[in-house]
C-alpha cells in the first residue's frame, strides 16, 4: 500500500494550526491537520483569552469568521481589578465596551475554529512521533501508530514541545522560574459570592513580591484562577496534587499573611489543582530557512504569558501563513521566506514585552509596577493589560 501524501500537513489542531487551514480552504487550497487528541472535546481548553484589533482579530477576518467571534465575545471581560495583598483596591477600570481586546472562552473560539473546517480536513487521534527530510523540500513524518505520510510541506503547529521544531532549531523551552496553580470556582455568584465579588467582571490582579493570584471570570459564570509563585522549578514537585486538601495547603502557605478572601480563591476551589510551570523559547528565537518546514504559535516563540500575546500571535502566525502560501502558487519556498521574516520580528518583540511584563508583575513593591504602568497608558487600561 503506497504511502500517503499531502501537499501541506499541519502538525496540530491548536488555534494557530486550524487558522492556516481555515485561510487556505476559504481561498479554495487543502491542507491536512493531524493532531494527537481522540477528537475536539478529549480534553478542556484553558480560559478566557484577549484578542487583539491587531492580530488576532485580523486573522479572524482573513478567516472570514471575525463576525461569529463578535457573537461569542464575553461582555464586560476587559474590565480590569488590581488589589494589594491585603486586598486593597489600588486600579479599577470597568468595561465600556470600546476597549480592543475583547474576551472569549479558548474552547469557544477553538470550536468555531473546527467548525468552520471542512468534514476530514483534522485527522484526530494521530500523534506525531518524528519527522525525516527526503529531499527537494519534501518530508516524511512518522506516527505513534505505526503509519506515515509524506507532504511537500510540513507545518510544526505542535506546541511548546514540538516534534517538527528540531528539523529547523537546537533551541528547547527553558523554565522561567515562574509557577502557576490553576483552580475552578464554578457559579460563583451562587456558591462563591465573596470570590465573585473580589474579582469582578474580567481580570484580577492581586499581587506581592514574588507571587500573586490572577484570575477572571468566565463566561458561563465560573472564576478562573492562576495562583502565581516564583519558585524553583522542583517546587511543585514536592506537592502531592492527588491530595486537593494538602496541595491547598502546601501552595497557601506561600501566601501566609495574605487577606482571606484572596487566600480563599484556592481554599474555596472545587476539583483537582492544576500545576504548571512556566516556560519560554529564548527572546528573539529564529532558524535559517529550511526547505519545505516551518512553523507557527508556541513550537515557533513560546512565551510566558504575561502580555497576552501566545493566542493572537499563533492565530495571526496561521493567517499570514496562508496569506503568503496564497500569494505565492507554486513557490513555497517564496511564500516561507515571506511569512517567516515578519514573523520573527512581530514575536521577539512580543515575547520580550512578555519577559518585562513578568518581571514587573512580581517585583519587590508589586502591584504598585503594574499601577504605574496603568496609570501611564491613560484611561483605557485594556488596551496595556497583561494576560494569562
Amino acid at each position: 500500500m503506497p504511502t500517503p501524501h499531502h501537499p501541506i500537513a499541519v502538525i496540530g489542531a491548536g488555534l494557530g494550526g486550524l487558522t492556516l487551514a481555515r485561510v487556505l480552504q476559504v481561498h479554495g487550497v487543502e491542507a491536512a491537520v493531524f493532531d494527537l487528541d481522540a477528537s475536539d472535546a478529549a480534553r478542556t481548553q484553558g480560559g478566557m483569552l484577549d484578542i487583539h484589533d491587531d492580530s488576532g482579530q485580523a486573522a479572524l477576518r482573513a478567516a472570514g469568521l471575525h463576525e461569529q467571534f463578535l457573537a461569542q465575545v464575553h461582555a464586560g471581560g476587559q474590565s480590569v481589578r488590581v488589589l494589594d495583598k491585603d486586598a486593597r483596591v489600588r486600579l479599577e477600570s470597568p468595561d465600556d465596551g470600546t476597549g480592543g481586546r475583547p474576551e472569549i472562552d479558548r474552547g469557544d473560539l477553538r470550536r468555531l475554529l473546527v467548525g468552520s473546517l471542512a468534514e476530514g480536513v483534522i485527522r484526530w487521534g494521530a500523534k506525531v512521533t518524528g519527522a525525516r527530510p527526503l529531499g527537494d523540500g519534501r518530508h516524511e513524518v512518522s506516527l505513534a501508530d505505526g503509519g506515515s505520510f509524506t507532504t511537500d510541506l510540513l507545518v510544526g503547529a505542535d506546541g511548546a514541545w514540538s516534534r517538527v521544531r528540531a528539523l529547523l532549531s537546537d533551541a528547547s523551552p527553558a523554565y522561567t522560574g515562574v509557577s502557576f496553580v490553576e483552580t475552578d470556582l464554578p457559579d460563583a455568584d451562587v456558591r462563591h459570592p465573596v470570590s465573585a465579588e473580589v474579582i469582578g467582571g474580567g481580570m484580577l490582579f492581586a499581587l506581592g513580591a514574588g507571587r500573586g493570584f490572577l484570575a477572571h471570570r468566565e463566561s458561563d459564570g465560573s472564576l478562573h484562577v492562576y495562583t502565581a509563585v516564583k519558585a524553583s522549578e522542583e517546587w511543585l514537585d514536592g506537592i502531592d496534587f492527588t491530595d486537593t486538601g494538602a496541595a491547598k495547603r502546601a501552595v497557601l502557605e506561600r501566601f501566609d499573611g495574605w487577606d482571606k478572601s484572596l487566600r480563599a480563591l484556592v481554599a474555596d476551589a472545587e476539583g483537582a489543582l492544576v500545576p504548571r510551570r512556566i516556560h519560554a523559547l529564548p527572546v528573539g528565537h529564529r532558524w535559517d530557512r529550511v526547505p519545505g518546514v516551518t512553523l507557527l504559535g508556541d513550537a515557533a516563540h513560546l512565551m510566558s504569558p504575561f502580555a497576552g500575546e501566545g493566542a493572537n500571535l499563533a492565530l495571526i502566525d496561521g493567517s499570514d501563513l496562508g496569506l503568503a502560501l496564497v500569494a505565492h502558487p507554486g513557490d513555497t519556498e517564496a511564500a516561507l521566506a515571506a511569512y517567516e521574516e515578519p514573523m520573527f520580528a512581530r514575536a521577539e518583540r512580543s515575547a520580550a514585552e512578555s519577559e518585562a511584563s513578568g518581571d514587573l508583575l512580581f517585583r519587590a513593591d508589586a502591584p504598585q509596577g503594574l499601577v504605574d504602568m496603568f496609570t501611564a497608558h491613560g484611561p483605557d487600561v485594556s488596551e496595556a493589560t497583561p494576560s494569562v
